[in-house]
């Protein structure tokens, strides 16, 4: 089936399988490797992207359900000019990765999270990350880049 939608401000019209989902498709035929599968099963949140601006687990949307729509993945938050996006700016000054796989979906949910919630407190910030796993920092550098992003950008980081 063919499927029309904007990936990362892009256009992009692409055959693909009635059954493939967004992740596959995001990684598989657009190229982009920040999306990552952890589980399949919406349970760890590591392929975390927006869809029309709402944070969506990609591994459980299929391609066809995002026909027509407008897909943003990590690679899509940076200004063209290289000046990473206020939450990815945060994350690397608040150290809020290790091991970087959750990083691209963790972003992703507080994106979402600040647009939202543009001053949330540390426990809306915890909670807004409930979908999320990160096996490896114990997610307080994560809320504190969380918040540092909210205080800097006065709209809660959005683009």
């Amino acid at each position: 089936m063919r499927v029309t939608m904007t990936v990362n401000g892009r256009p992009r019209e692409d055959d693909v399988e009635p059954r493939l989902l967004l992740a596959h498709y995001l990684r598989e035929v657009c190229g982009l490797r920040a999306t990552n599968i952890g589980c399949d099963t919406t349970s760890c949140g590591a392929c975390t992207v927006l869809l029309d601006g709402e944070s969506v687990k990609s591994c459980t949307v299929l391609a066809a359900q995002a026909d027509g729509r407008s897909v943003t993945t990590l690679e899509g938050l940076a200004a063209d000019s290289g000046e990473m996006h206020p939450v990815q700016q945060a994350f690397h000054e608040q150290h809020g990765l290790q091991c970087g796989y959750c990083t691209p979906g963790m972003v992703m949910a507080i994106v979402s999270l600040l647009r939202e919630n543009p001053s949330p407190t540390e426990a809306e910030v915890r909670t807004g990350l409930e979908g999320n796993i990160c096996r490896c920092t114990g997610y307080h550098n994560i809320v504190k880049a969380a918040l540092s992003a909210a205080a800097s950008s006065g709209e809660g980081a959005s683009k």
